[in-house]
């Protein structure tokens, strides 16, 4: 047998942070009246069962890409990186249209950022907590130096306005993260699985429309998803009292509020913030978290230096959550 040369390994760091965040909306906003002259529908009908009072809808020669790429340079600004500074780019989406090519290298191209690593990931509503992990994951190894993770959807191509349980829902939208290095960890470990003997609850119907059994995915989310934060949170060895921002998906106000009074019940303090962007965005599924915390941001509910803990869930049935430290 011979001797193999030993393979090195690239230094990474102790710790990884979220530099900067940024997100992009269309500007049509479409409120529950509005949907009302289209279909069955009203305003009470729909903030009763959802919470959604308005939401955001493209145009239809916006796309993804447009999206994800206003997104992304919003999060550079905001962490005064350069785009030559990044060297990978991860997409989290679950609605381009194309398989090929894939949204990451051709919104790195149009953002500047010179030969990334750059892909795709669908883990649907739990996309940009999966991205999050790789990207915190990859700058510990030593593999990246900055990665720019950008969740942006367009649903509304995919919405059949007949199905009124379904079409009050969704929209469109990005919502982007820069992750760098760090002395010390400011995001924890991912904490995440699927279900996949539940895949039918959420689907492409005729490989055209998305549809969910909303009365069993709420029942799932409800019941398992608060433990999912809790199993993030122990990952990252911290307590439910640690917590200052609680960042669901926004799939469902009552979803939201049934996650937050869980993490209350096992010892999240009362004055813990709780993301309720649904409300004006509606579900944008891989989006939805980082455009909840820009939001948040924004309107000084969100402070940097805040302990945030973000769960995503969705599709597969896929779940993914983690706790990091606010830009």
């Amino acid at each position: 047998m011979t001797d193999r040369p030993a393979l090195s390994l690239h230094t990474g760091s102790r710790g990884s942070r979220v530099l900067g965040i940024g997100s992009f909306q269309p500007e049509k906003v479409v409120t529950n009246d509005d949907l009302s002259k289209v279909m069955d529908t009203n305003d009470e009908w729909i903030r009763t069962r959802v919470g959604i009072i308005e939401r955001r809808f493209a145009e239809k020669d916006e796309e993804l890409t447009d999206f994800a790429v206003a997104a992304g340079k919003a999060a550079l600004a905001d962490a005064g990186v350069d785009p030559s500074e990044v060297d990978t780019v991860i997409l989290p989406n679950c609605t381009m249209r194309t398989l090929i090519p894939n949204a990451a290298a051709q919104v790195a191209a149009r953002i500047g950022i010179p030969n990334p690593g750059a892909f795709d990931l669908n883990a649907a509503c739990a996309g940009f907590c999966y991205g999050l992990g790789v990207a915190s994951d990859l700058i510990r190894a030593g593999s990246a130096k900055k990665v720019l993770v950008i969740g942006a959807e367009k649903l509304t191509d995919s919405i059949d306005p007949t199905d009124r349980a379904n079409a009050i829902i969704f929209a469109d939208g990005a919502g982007a993260a820069v992750v760098g290095a760090s002395d010390e960890p400011e995001i924890g470990p991912v904490s995440w699985g699927s279900a996949g003997d539940l895949v039918d609850l959420i689907y492409m119907r005729d490989e055209k429309f998305i549809y969910q059994e909303g009365q069993s995915v709420f029942r799932w989310a409800t019941t398992q998803i608060a433990p999912i934060a809790l199993s993030a949170l122990e990952a990252a060895g911290l307590k439910p009292s640690d917590v200052d921002v609680l960042i669901p998906h926004q799939a469902n106000l009552r979803i939201v509020e049934a996650i937050a009074k869980k993490l209350r019940a096992n010892g999240a303090r009362d004055d813990m913030v709780v993301a309720d962007d649904i409300k004006y965005s509606g579900n944008t599924s891989s989006a939805s978290i980082p455009l909840a915390l820009d939001h948040m941001r924004k309107a000084g509910t969100v402070r940097s230096g805040d302990v945030v803990l973000a769960v995503g869930f969705g599709a597969g049935l896929s779940y993914a959550g983690q706790a990091f430290v606010s830009p």
